[in-house]
């Protein structure tokens, strides 16, 4: 060993060591600094009830005109409510305005249209790549101030015979479109010129807000999504309270905060076919081109069942992603695969830290507690090594999963600084996998009733 390497290694160790202190310190801290920094929006108290612009409570009546009119009235008057009172409404994409609050009512429900000519070409992402593809059920592009919320029912109606069936291989090569997005931002196509839409099939989200401040939704239930369902991206001051998302189609995430700032979601229930919530930042060079991360969500007092991450970071962080925190959440389900997982490879790249999961209860996940893997998808080989440093999981029990650890960095690219203390993980079948991760300290950890070691 050179004497170059050594004193290098050594001030590597004392900076980690620095960095769990303050993980170890400032978890808690740093949380609720960030929870003061997050604020609901609020509205002008005038009220645009969609039946006055012509919606019709039938569930049958295409009401997106007199939708668009109410919203339109109630930007124009400053803002305010834009309500659907009880009743059924059948509608095409919804584009919100600023200052305004689209309000479902109790009793009420928003059906959207399962034909894609109800829902025009616009700027927007799909799975972290930027095109102009089908609107967003609801959506709002550089707006402040907009909500969603009521304790009514928005339905996708998506199912096995329309929009899933684009994923489920009902249709002639349902992934080409994918792989065709995916091969121009790794060309850097300009995004005007990603032009899918009509005749293609990539699905639309159901709430995209992008590039907006100050945003919440809050109260409603959503199910049958076409794909994920709350997807802020380049958001700042996002609040995702109450919400309960019951669908299990394909890709239907509950909630993916993508290159936002300042996120919180709290007291939501996911019932989903995907990751419950997965926390993104762009994917391959498209992520890195627009190169904004996501920093600071806070999920706590959320309920996740069915799903495969409870809480998920990635699969696309090549923006990066810093500063989560996941606290006092439920987990449970023979169906839901992890609870913490961590996923990236060599060609997504990113840098994934300052991550805490304490005060969490798991019933039972099918996989890991805890999974970080460098290995997901197209694995090792790209150019761009992944980064997972400072992971803290603290007072978690969990009563059965296969796995308590599921660890594996790269040789080249090992996962560093993660912390396990004052855990109790029970009815583990298998032992842990750690593969290539640096300085993990086990504190006061139990395993099927014995003390945890490295």
């Amino acid at each position: 060993m050179t004497r170059r390497f050594f004193v290098g290694g050594m001030a590597a160790a004392s900076l980690m060591r620095r960095r769990l202190a303050g993980a170890e310190t400032g978890g808690s801290a740093r949380m609720q600094a960030l929870l003061k920094r997050i604020h609901a929006p609020e509205f002008p108290n005038r009220t645009f009830d969609i039946t006055k612009y012509g919606a019709v409570a039938d569930g049958k009546t295409d009401s997106t005109d007199a939708i668009r009119k109410a919203i339109e009235a109630c930007a124009a008057a400053g803002g305010g409510t834009v309500l659907a009172p009880r009743g059924s409404f059948l509608t095409g994409a919804i584009h919100l305005k600023s200052r305004t609050n689209l309000h479902i009512a109790e009793g009420a429900t928003v059906l959207f249209s399962t034909d894609p000519k109800q829902y025009p070409l616009t700027f927007t992402r799909f799975e972290g790549t930027e095109c102009m593809n089908y609107s967003p059920l609801i959506y709002a592009f550089e707006q402040n101030d907009i909500a969603v919320t009521g304790t009514g029912a928005l339905d996708g109606q998506a199912d096995a015979g329309n929009w899933w069936s684009w994923k489920r291989g009902t249709r002639q090569n349902p992934d080409a479109d994918r792989r065709s997005l995916v091969a121009m931002g790794d060309k850097d196509v300009p995004v005007k010129d990603r032009v899918f839409g009509e005749g293609h099939y990539l699905r639309p989200n159901f709430f995209q807000p992008y590039r907006c401040h100050n945003v919440l939704i809050e109260g409603a239930s959503i199910k049958r999504s076409p794909m994920w369902e709350v997807n802020p991206v380049l958001c700042k001051n996002v609040t995702v309270r109450g919400v309960k998302i019951d669908s299990h189609g394909p890709n239907n995430d509950g909630c993916d905060p993508e290159c936002c700032t300042d996120t919180l979601i709290e007291g939501c229930v996911f019932d989903t076919g995907d990751d419950c919530i997965a926390i993104k930042s762009g994917r391959n060079r498209d992520g890195r081109r627009v190169n904004a991360p996501c920093d600071g969500v806070v999920v706590r007092n959320c309920q996740m069942k069915d799903g495969h991450g409870g809480v998920s970071i990635g699969s696309e962080v090549s923006g990066g992603i810093r500063n989560v925190f996941v606290d006092n959440c439920r987990m449970d389900s023979p169906h839901l695969d992890r609870a913490l997982r961590i996923k990236t490879n060599s060609y997504r790249g990113g840098e994934i830290e300052n991550i805490y999961f304490a005060n969490t209860t798991v019933g039972q996940v099918a996989q890991a507690v805890v999974d970080i893997d460098f290995f997901y998808e197209e694995g090792e080989g790209g150019p761009f090594k992944p980064v997972v440093r400072n992971v803290t999981v603290e007072n978690v029990t969990s009563q059965k999963s296969k796995y308590a650890l599921y660890m594996r960095g790269y040789a080249s690219a090992p996962i560093s600084g993660v912390r396990i203390a004052n855990c109790k993980f029970d009815n583990v079948a298998q032992a842990d996998v750690m593969e290539h991760v640096d300085d993990v300290r086990l504190e006061n950890d139990v395993r099927n009733g014995q003390p945890m070691k490295k």
